[in-house]
């Protein structure tokens, strides 16, 4: 039987210098690799923590993993991502609940504070994969234990049928059960599974919020990093999401009804039939963006994510509360703008009949005498009512696709969250030659956009280089890795006697006497709200939910 002491045991295996931990799943093999500063640390990628989700496993919860004594776990590379189209196929893999653990410290009495990222996506593509978005380099010249997973994502992780077949919620399960092994784990790379902050970025923001809200999770996390997204939006909750399940079956060839039978039926379809589906998945483009839904899960003898409808929960202050970290970029989607009014088809759907085709992009109520309204208001208030151009309707509908989609959500979540737990905010501005938009035909950036803050926490080889210590990008990650990391470690990102943050005096958020971080070349604190007349507008259109199911969805 393996003990359960970590062996700092170095040799070169492949030509590689490695090391090795042992758990009492078994021992595990892992790589040596230098951060971005150039110090030394050790990486564990692709271990699994769950059961592979197959064959009755798929759309159920997760299983944790099997020990695998007295085999050695190979963790020297990436696991597969998750089922989603991708360039390298090979890639791919149902066989993807794996996690990727970095450390700087081996000895279990380090108690180094732990960071989990949980990627952006969608929830339906994306990975935390080192070698696509979540490169360890940048956080890894602090003090921390790196976490980053992978989770189910689309029809394999969010189908809902409201039954015990598919009770829907998986993929944010699988987070649960590598929140549950971290707490297990954990300890044997160094962390404190007492110290564990949660980081998430679109997707994963909105997980973070819901790991608050659901009994599965308290007590695994401690403190949360919320970017750019939440789940307060202008919608009710359901405990199915019957359109989105029936669609994939016409795609698949398989039954509408009875659900038991659409089940048993996409069950049984190779992962490859959901991948190559997905572009069907969707109305048009990539449109809604938030296409597969959390659910309220319905008791079918199995262990629900969410019991509440989550705005309820919010309003009642039920919940698990932790320190937070909440904020936005300033362009946030404008990337999905400036990709629809490219698209000749796409910006002839939204003139032609933008009462059809705006609640779909903009994520509310369709058909209704109250979605004419909406939409009427809505383009009156952001493009004057004016026929959509491209490029010159690029800014304006930008501000309405990044209010809607982004930006109202997070202020609800300020809102919500403000008179019940302590929470930092932030608003990014800085341009940086990088981003997750450029305009093809100039190669240039137009500013900060959705994610692009994750280029300076993390190496994103999907979008740039490793930024060297003499590069422009230097003082922005600086400060980002030592704000974040510092709030992982006290709770509080301030820290006076460090270079980069001597000056800095960020406040707590006041509902009464609001404040933000502003972070561009310099970094300001601000009064006020962040938008604070644009989301008001929002406000008179869909005041928010209470959770009593008789909100407008």
């Amino acid at each position: 039987m393996f003990s359960l002491f970590v062996i700092a045991c170095l040799w070169f295996h492949s030509g590689v210098l490695g090391v090795e931990v042992d758990l009492d799943l078994g021992r595990i093999h892992g790589v040596n690799l230098t951060s971005r500063l150039g110090v030394s640390f050790h990486a564990f990628r692709g271990i699994r923590y769950a059961e592979p989700p197959l064959g009755e496993l798929r759309f159920k919860n997760p299983k944790p993993v099997k020990p695998w004594a007295p085999a050695t776990f190979d963790a020297s590379q990436d696991g597969p991502m998750c089922p989603q189209p991708w360039d390298n196929m090979t890639d791919v893999s149902e066989d993807c609940l794996r996690l990727n653990v970095y450390t700087k410290n081996l000895n279990k009495s380090a108690r180094l504070p732990v960071i989990v990222f949980l990627h952006p996506g969608g929830f339906y593509v994306f990975s935390g994969q080192s070698k696509y978005l979540a490169g360890p380099a940048n956080l890894m010249d602090r003090d921390c234990v790196l976490v980053s997973l992978n989770y189910r994502l689309g029809t394999l992780g969010f189908l809902a049928t409201d039954s015990a077949d598919a009770p829907g919620n998986a993929g944010l399960k699988d987070q649960v059960l590598a929140l549950r092994w971290i707490q297990q784990h954990i300890h044997h790379f160094g962390g404190d599974p007492k110290s564990v902050t949660l980081l998430g970025y679109s997707a994963g923001s909105v997980s973070i919020a819901l790991h608050m809200l659901s009994p599965m999770s308290r007590g695994l996390f401690h403190r949360g990093i919320c970017m750019s997204a939440s789940p307060y939006g202008r919608y009710a909750y359901n405990t199915s999401d019957i359109v989105v399940a029936q669609r994939q079956a016409r795609l698949l060839k398989c039954p509408e009804t009875p659900l038991k039978d659409l089940v048993s039926c996409l069950r049984e379809k190779p992962m490859m039939d959901f991948v190559t589906s997905y572009n069907g998945m969707f109305e048009f483009g990539w449109n809604p963006v938030s296409n597969w839904q959390i659910v309220v899960e319905q008791d079918h003898g199995q262990e629900r994510f969410l019991i509440e409808e989550p705005h309820k929960t919010a309003h009642s202050g039920n919940f698990y509360k932790v320190p937070l970290i909440s904020g936005i970029t300033e362009f946030e989607f404008m990337s999905g703008a400036f990709f629809d009014l490219r698209n000749d088809t796409i910006r002839g759907m939204l003139n032609s009949d933008w009462e059809r085709y705006a609640p779909i992009v903009l994520l509310y109520e369709r058909g209704t005498l109250h979605s004419k309204e909406i939409s009427a208001a809505l383009r009156n208030e952001y493009l004057g009512g004016e026929a959509i151009e491209n490029p010159g309707s690029l800014l304006a509908l930008g501000r309405l696709y990044s209010d809607a989609i982004i930006g109202v959500g997070y202020n609800r979540f300020m809102r919500l969250m403000a008179p019940h737990t302590p929470i930092y905010t932030y608003y990014f501005r800085y341009k940086g030659r990088y981003s997750f938009l450029k305009d093809p035909e100039t190669n240039k950036t137009f500013g900060a956009m959705h994610h692009d803050e994750l280029l300076y926490l993390f190496q994103v080889p999907l979008i740039s280089p490793l930024f060297n210590i003499t590069g422009p990008e230097n003082t922005t990650i600086e400060r980002l890795t030592r704000m974040w990391t510092g709030f992982a470690s006290t709770s509080n990102p301030n820290n006076s006697t460090d270079k980069y943050l001597c000056d800095l005096n960020w406040p707590l958020y006041n509902t009464e006497n609001p404040k933000y971080l502003e972070i561009d070349e310099e970094m300001t604190i601000k009064s006020g709200n962040i938008n604070e007349q644009r989301y008001k507008f929002w406000d008179k259109l869909f005041p928010i939910p209470t959770g009593d199911n008789k909100s407008r969805i």
